[in-house]
């Protein structure tokens, strides 16, 4: 399902519900809906996105999921059953992430934390390094585990999966999704040959 540059416009400012179950082990946390994203109300839609690709090949779902024309008819209760939960440090869509103040991300790393606090996952997984040393004030943070609990929960740091990302590959994002999968206790599937 295309949109014309000028259909997404009208998104921009939107939001994009939060997927997550009562089992939720796993919370991936995007910087940020994109237009498209509000438009299908689905998370990660974008051809070029590489979010559903990493989970199938890092074993975490056992079947690729095509969001790209909205989600299928049971994808939202596929994921929250398997414990994975997915939101966004901050609500507002944009067509890019660096449209966001340096604020909006400060003020979605305190709203993350009484949301993590209800939740309870055992592991949150930020995706994306530099929101996350913005809104989280710790400029010279590496990728991986970090060394506070946040909220309770384990906090990892993960490459963003988003097509802009040039410096990690779909075999980086898989590796590094399957870690934070494992740490979060997660019955994986063989990653697909």
């Amino acid at each position: 399902m295309g949109f014309s540059r000028a259909e997404l416009e009208r998104f921009r400012g939107g939001s994009l519900p939060d997927l997550l179950g009562p089992r939720t082990k796993l919370l991936f946390v995007g910087v940020n809906p994109g237009l498209s994203a509000v438009a299908l109300q689905a998370h990660f839609p974008g051809r070029t996105n590489r979010f559903y690709p990493a989970l199938f090949r890092a074993g975490i779902t056992d079947r690729l999921i095509d969001a790209s024309s909205g989600f299928a008819p049971g994808d939202r209760e596929y994921l929250a059953g398997r414990g994975i939960g997915i939101t966004a440090l901050v609500p507002k869509a944009t067509a890019r992430a660096d449209e966001l103040a340096p604020a909006e991300l400060v003020a979605g790393a305190e709203a993350l934390t009484g949301a993590v606090g209800r939740v309870r996952p055992h592991v949150v997984a930020m995706l994306g390094i530099t929101a996350y040393r913005i809104a989280f004030a710790v400029p010279k943070a590496h990728v991986g585990r970090q060394p506070s609990l946040f909220a309770g929960a384990q906090l990892w740091v993960v490459p963003n999966p988003s097509g802009l990302n040039a410096h990690s590959s779909l075999a980086d994002l898989a590796v590094a999704y399957r870690e934070v999968a494992v740490a979060a206790g997660l019955e994986l599937s063989p990653p697909p040959a």
